[in-house]
Order: C-alpha cells, then sequence, then structure tokens
C-alpha cells in the first residue's frame, strides 16, 4: 500500500519510550506558549470528553491549545488521520480504526475506549411510533436506516441477522446522522441502527421508540454486561512519536474528563449543549457511556476489546487478525 508498516510502528514505540520520561507538568507547561493540537470533532454525545476538557479548563491547565476541526462519521476521521490533518480522533468507530491500522499501523493508537451497554446506551433499533412491532425480529418487510460507515452498517446487519432475518427479509441504506430525525418524521423509513443523541431526540418527540439497546454486547458478545469498545479516543502515530510530551498532557486532560463525567454525570452532560446538534431540553435525558482510560483498564476490559475487533475480522471490516495492544497506549 505505499507504506513502510514497520517503520510507522518503530517510530510509534519509540515515541511511547520517550513518555516515560515526559511528566505532564501543567505548573511549568505555563511557562511557555499553548501546544497546538489538531483534533478531529465528530460531534455527538460520546465526544462528551472534548467538550468537558475544553470548557471546563482542562486542556489548558496542560498548555495545549487544541484546534476543533468538525469530521462527520469515521471515514472523515480516519482519513484525517492516516494523512495527518489531524492528530487526534475524539471518537472513532473502533472497528473503522483498526481497519486504518492495518493499512498504516499505530496510525489510530487508543488511549481510552468507550463502552457501550445495555445501561450505557449508544446504538440502538428504534421504529416509528406507529409501527408494528415490539421486538427486532417483527422488522421483517421494514425499510430501515443505518448509521453510516462499515463497522455500523455491518453490525446492524449482523444483530438483524442473530434475530433471523437475513438479507431480503428487509431494506437497509446507511444515512448520515444528522437525518435520521427528520426521515423518522417524515415516515421515509420504519426504523433503523441509530445512535445517540438522536434515539433520545425521537422519543423526547414522540417519533419513535427504542425497540432494543445495547445490541453489540448482547448479539456480538454475547454478554448483556459485557462491555462493547465500539469506538474511543486516538492519537496518530506520527504525534505521539513526534511531540511526546504534548500527546502526554493531552492524555491527562482527557482522562480528567473522563473521571470528571463518571463522577459528576449530571453535571457533564450539560456540556452536550450547543456543542452537539442535541436540543437544550433533551441533553439531561442523553445516556452517558462508559468511559475508560487505557492505562486503567483489567485484562477482562482488554479482552472483551479484543473479542469486538475479532468480530470486525469476522464481518470483514478488519481485513486480518490484529491484537489491540499493538494499538494502544496506557498514557
Amino acid at each position: 500500500m505505499g507504506i513502510d508498516g514497520k517503520s510507522t510502528r518503530r517510530q510509534l514505540m519509540a515515541g511511547l519510550a520517550g513518555l516515560t520520561a515526559a511528566a505532564a507538568l501543567p505548573a511549568a507547561a505555563q511557562d511557555k506558549p499553548a501546544d497546538k493540537v489538531k483534533v478531529g470533532v465528530f460531534p455527538l454525545s460520546s465526544s462528551l470528553p472534548y467538550f468537558v476538557a475544553l470548557e471546563r479548563g482542562f486542556f489548558k491547565e496542560v498548555n495545549i491549545d487544541p484546534e476543533t476541526i468538525k469530521l462527520m462519521g469515521g471515514p472523515a476521521n480516519v482519513a484525517a488521520l492516516i494523512t495527518n490533518q489531524i492528530e487526534v480522533s475524539v471518537v472513532l468507530v473502533m472497528l473503522e480504526g483498526m481497519n486504518a491500522n492495518v493499512k498504516k499501523p499505530g496510525v489510530a493508537t487508543y488511549i481510552s475506549a468507550n463502552s457501550q451497554t445495555k445501561t450505557w446506551q449508544m446504538e440502538q433499533f428504534v421504529v416509528r411510533t406507529d409501527f408494528k412491532a415490539e421486538t427486532i425480529k417483527d422488522l421483517k418487510g421494514a425499510k430501515l436506516m443505518t448509521a453510516p460507515g462499515p463497522a455500523n452498517f455491518n453490525t446492524a446487519k449482523a444483530v438483524l441477522a442473530k434475530n433471523g432475518l437475513k438479507d431480503g427479509d428487509y431494506s437497509i441504506d446507511q444515512l448520515d446522522m444528522g437525518q435520521h430525525i427528520n426521515v423518522m418524521k417524515a415516515g421515509t423509513f420504519d426504523g433503523g441502527y441509530t445512535l445517540e443523541p438522536q434515539a433520545t431526540i425521537m422519543r423526547k418527540m414522540g417519533i419513535a421508540r427504542t425497540l432494543e439497546a445495547g445490541l453489540i454486547s448482547k448479539y456480538i458478545l454475547g454478554d448483556e454486561a459485557a462491555n462493547s469498545y465500539a469506538a474511543g479516543c486516538a492519537l496518530s502515530a506520527d504525534f505521539i512519536a513526534g511531540r511526546p510530551d504534548v500527546a502526554k498532557r493531552f492524555a491527562t486532560a482527557w482522562g480528567k474528563a473522563i473521571a470528571y463525567i463518571n463522577t459528576q454525570p449530571n453535571e457533564a452532560r450539560k456540556y452536550l449543549a450547543k456543542n452537539t446538534l442535541t436540543p437544550d431540553d433533551v441533553v439531561d435525558d442523553v445516556p452517558m457511556l462508559g468511559y475508560a482510560m487505557v492505562k486503567d483498564m483489567s485484562p477482562k476490559q482488554m479482552d472483551e476489546w479484543q473479542k469486538l475487533v475479532d468480530f470486525g475480522t469476522e464481518i470483514g471490516v478488519v481485513p486480518e487478525k490484529i491484537d489491540i495492544k499493538k494499538f494502544v497506549a496506557a498514557l
């Protein structure tokens, strides 16, 4: 593919090694101009740690001045990481990030991951309020939409298959997240595989209801309580290797934002207002995710993460089996 994967991996490992000597020193960092970091932002509810870190001054504390670059969807974030147009993707779909790592090893190096479960809701099947369906099995014959990207599309189809529905039993089209609410309101689709905060907004508007959430845990990992790490915050290998101290400080601010969300979720979710398309009267109802820094994750959590990526290989989204431990950084 015209890319020297071994060389890139060596650069990444060198950068990671340098991080052991690079401490997050907020006080010392204030003595010099703030470091610019180009950050790709997909304005979904799962990008919440970025908005918390930005608005509560956590980046400023570590002398980082992030440049927000809005990018809609995983493919746009992946392309920007590979071409060094961004150094960080605040929420990158896991299977698409790992697919990118096959093309350019380490380009999506995760420092945190977001768990999605029945409790920490993100992906879910919804239907119009007047559509007769009580379970996913009842979607036979339905006209469905899905969140865009190969990971979402193939996961939606896999969940439908687990419920006994095969190709031809339904139709399904990928649709930009920004259109999900309008098409459901217009009755263009009977239902679909959507994400938050769109699902909460639909319910609040009375135009759709959730059939089932926590789909990946139940149908892909085989355990409703399992953490499905379907997305996370990723740094590029070039960023880590080229500016290890800045990468470390970015991770410090990120970890502080996650700690704030996990301990004060009601206060944290208010930062969704104005930063995402979430209406003010819906913010308090949007579900939180199970945010975790890589450095704090247990072996069991890492195994659950690996299992999801292995599923990506099974469905062809990740072209070859990979060890996720090569593409995470405990910063």
